[in-house]
């Protein structure tokens, strides 16, 4: 099998896919911007050839190359960057090398969140009010008939950058005037605490492996506030969380990809509210938080799924998984070495991230996993604990005021 992957050298951890497709037997194509002296040893080790474009934006230029490697080696049998940034890449590319997967056909309804919007209105899923907003008398006009706070953030944007909390006309008007020159959504805010189903599904939509994830804050909040976030694998998948995602795998029509839903939880009653939907596996070290959870190794797993399509690990929940990210111009109570004294024997990985994830998820993180899942938001809270704020209320998900 010849399988194209754009972008193979980032995010960091993304090699790994790569080398176990070439360990399975497959054709391993790289395709990217960096310069081939640029790549990391075990970058170039994991594949089986590597193109180098000028610019990854430049369609033309993917087209040309890609040419190249069909003449080179026969015809692709698939095209994937597992990355957000490139799925409409994905899609066109799919399209013009007729190649399995999304396509530019459906690739707006995965993109869009007024797409999204429309197919979770249209089978009864709840989520929040929404509408696209083309000038300001079309945004105002929408705040007076929902009502403030809302939401303003691209239609087609990636995590939370550009992406406004608005309290009333005044704020509507000034993030109005100063965004970026692109289609805008504006929805109505849901108050709730964000929570997530991911998994993967195998070539007939069957979901192999899923779970949960939940989020003390907002990246919107995050990033908007400058503060630091943790976040936290559940053992078990709530009933009507799962429901709900099943559902949309069904809806969506998702096939031999990661996918990444997430989810509002109302704390006065526990329902739930669809926010969007991620063809793709969840950021940052999210995948390894997976793989913590379960002793298994997921990029091996998914390589499985595309080849033979099958999964073969067990999934055994073994444990929660949790990530604490900390922002360099916090004053924390606890010093690193203190942290890895405290924390070590539920420690996993720590280290920097890369910068372009930082303003989001922190410049330094700490992944940790316990059974028990108040054992580790002691642990969370230890980690994140600051000066000003020297702890907090430990309370597990699906309890009271959560």
């Amino acid at each position: 099998m010849n399988i194209v992957l754009l972008s193979p050298h980032f995010p960091e951890q993304h090699f790994r896919y790569a080398a176990h497709l070439k360990q399975m037997g497959a054709q391993v194509i790289g395709l990217a911007d960096e310069p081939p002296h640029f790549l990391k040893p075990h970058v170039k080790e994991a594949l089986s050839d590597y193109f180098w474009v000028s610019d990854m934006n430049n369609y033309e230029e993917l087209i040309r190359i890609c040419g190249q490697i069909t003449y080179q080696y026969g015809k692709i049998d698939r095209i994937e960057s597992l990355n957000e940034h490139w799925l409409e890449t994905e899609a066109a590319l799919r399209t013009d090398f007729n190649v399995a997967g999304i396509k530019n056909d459906t690739i707006e309804r995965i993109k869009k969140k007024s797409e999204m919007k429309k197919v979770f209105q249209a089978h009864g899923l709840p989520c929040a009010r929404g509408k696209v907003v083309l000038s300001l008398e079309d945004a105002l006009a929408f705040a007076t008939e929902v009502g403030y706070p809302l939401v303003m953030k691209p239609d087609t944007g990636v995590g939370a950058n550009h992406t406004y909390k608005v309290h009333d006309a005044a704020e509507l008007m000034a993030v109005f005037e100063n965004k970026p020159q692109e289609p805008y959504i504006l929805e109505e805010f849901i108050s709730g605490q964000i929570c997530s189903f991911d998994g993967l599904t195998d070539r007939s939509g069957k979901p192999v492996f899923y779970t949960s994830t939940v989020y003390s804050s907002g990246i919107m909040e995050v990033v908007n506030s400058n503060d630091h976030v943790y976040y936290y694998t559940l053992r078990e998948v709530p009933p009507e969380l799962k429901d709900l995602g099943m559902q949309m795998l069904t809806l969506f029509d998702v096939k031999e990809r990661f996918f990444h839903f997430e989810f509002f939880r109302r704390p006065e009653t526990g329902d739930y509210v669809v926010l969007e939907i991620n063809m793709r596996p969840p950021g940052g070290p999210t995948v390894d938080m997976f793989n913590y959870s379960n002793d298994f190794d997921l990029y091996r797993e998914w390589a499985h799924v595309v080849l033979f399509n099958h999964f073969n690990a067990q999934v055994p929940r073994l444990y929660h998984c949790g990530y604490g990210g900390r922002k360099f111009h916090k004053a924390y109570l606890h010093s690193h070495e203190e942290v890895l004294q405290v924390c070590g024997p539920w420690m996993v990985q720590h280290g920097q991230l890369s910068p372009i994830f930082r303003q989001a998820m922190g410049d330094y993180f700490y992944i940790l996993r316990s059974g028990d899942e108040l054992e580790l938001l002691e642990k969370l809270a230890f980690i994140q604990a600051t000066r000003e704020i020297p702890a907090r209320a430990v309370v597990a998900f699906g309890q009271a005021g959560v």
